[in-house]
């Protein structure tokens, strides 16, 4: 089992108020899974994604990502975990503007340790052509449209050949033809045997998954297809 999650649960405190943002989720995933995550606004969809990513702990219950019990790892073994096996896809691409595609996708590999230096510049080409980017490798961001900076940070997102990809709203700022381009190239690399987990509002992209959880009021109710 890559991820499992047993009675976890997260509250926020703010001074003397305490807000409960996920109450006693319990799921699990496999590798080759392919996961989507919906429910409203405010419903725990990114608390969860944050605690996914070890950009966070919870504050009961257990978290463990492949077999390693998230609440027991100090902040640089939680980074290490984040380089290594997970990827991050952001709704706002988060790529950085001064600097061309092939080096956002390099960035990854520049902190860790998995890739050799010779081999990151290479690597990167792969991926861009992957992804389908093979003419636009040096071109800024604000040189590429919308669909093409998100397939960069896809492709920055399989840098390390992480276990996990995240994607938080990956359409969402993508017209209705790019958004099913983008969700078929999740496709394809869940075919690899990458474990996807995706939250978003398009019940379209929601349908490529094999397993949809619908979040309300930090709880979590499940739709399996």
């Amino acid at each position: 089992m890559l991820i499992q999650a047993k009675s976890m649960t997260k509250i926020y405190r703010m001074g003397t108020v305490e807000v409960t943002a996920l109450q006693k989720v319990n799921f699990s995933l496999n590798k080759g899974d392919f996961l989507s995550i919906m429910g409203p606004s405010g419903s725990g969809k990114s608390t969860l994604l944050h605690l996914l990513g070890c950009l966070d702990r919870p504050t009961a219950g257990r978290l463990l990502i492949g077999g390693v019990e998230i609440a027991d790892q100090n902040d640089r073994q939680l980074a290490c975990l984040r380089n290594e096996q997970i990827g991050f896809i952001f709704q706002n691409f988060n790529l950085i503007p001064r600097i061309s595609a092939i080096d956002n996708v390099m960035l990854p590999m520049n902190f860790g340790k998995a890739i050799a230096k010779q081999d990151r510049k290479p690597r990167a080409l792969e991926l861009l052509c992957q992804v389908g980017l093979k003419n636009r490798t040096h071109h800024a961001p604000d040189e590429l449209s919308g669909g093409e900076r998100q397939r960069v940070a896809i492709a920055r997102s399989l840098a390390n050949d992480p276990k996990i990809i995240l994607a938080d709203e990956p359409t969402g700022n993508l017209d209705t033809q790019t958004g099913t381009s983008i969700m078929e190239l999740f496709r394809v690399l869940n075919q690899q045997g990458r474990t996807i987990v995706v939250v978003t509002h398009d019940k379209i992209a929601s349908s490529y998954s094999q397993r949809t959880l619908q979040m309300s009021d930090g709880m979590m109710g499940e739709h399996e297809r």
